[in-house]
């Protein structure tokens, strides 16, 4: 054999290492691995987002404001006892951001005792609800000059049954005025 056969010259084709061919489909590893970090991180992102949504609408759902004020008289008279009792109504505002359907209205007071009829009422935020109430109070006391608090039980978006009260004045309005009428000297 010549010693020049024994040179090999890397310059020829089919002589020497045979080079990997580079795929155009598949991506460098470090390429990979920002891709998929960053496709984690934006997942991470939208899934922290939801649950901050969702934290949010039931805390909103959860809400509840109420304003009421004595709104109307219906029929009433008073008993042999002395105490004057008048059919009225409550209105009330749901002032919060989700509706309540209020369930229940009373108030206690040393003088006056205000009671609902027994009806639900669903109020729509911003909306008003007449809710029926019987109202009692002994002739020849005095109404007082402190609002009355109403206590109202309401069952929220979230289906939960809820607690809430409303300063309501009495004083000055159609329900003291009927009532002045009807325990004053006939």
């Amino acid at each position: 054999m010549p010693a020049e056969d024994a040179v090999i010259d890397l310059d020829t084709p089919g002589h020497g290492p045979v080079a990997a061919p580079i795929s155009r489909h598949m991506p460098r590893p470090r390429v990979a691995l920002g891709l998929a970090f960053a496709a984690g991180l934006g997942l991470g992102g939208w899934g922290v987002h939801r649950s901050e949504q969702a934290r949010a609408d039931r805390q909103r759902d959860a809400t509840v404001v109420l304003v009421a004020l004595p709104a109307g008289v219906g029929g009433g008279g008073v008993n042999s006892g002395g105490r004057a009792r008048i059919e009225g109504s409550l209105a009330v505002v749901n002032a919060g951001p989700s509706p309540v359907t209020v369930r229940s209205v009373r108030a206690d007071s040393p003088t006056v005792l205000v009671r609902d009829l027994g009806q639900t009422r669903l109020i729509r935020p911003g909306g008003t609800g007449w809710i029926g109430v019987v109202v009692l109070f002994p002739c020849g006391g005095t109404l007082g000059t402190e609002p009355l608090t109403v206590r109202f039980s309401v069952q929220t978006a979230d289906g939960q049954v809820r607690e809430a009260a409303y300063p309501v004045a009495v004083v000055g309005s159609v329900w003291a005025d009927t009532l002045s009428r009807m325990c004053g000297p006939g």
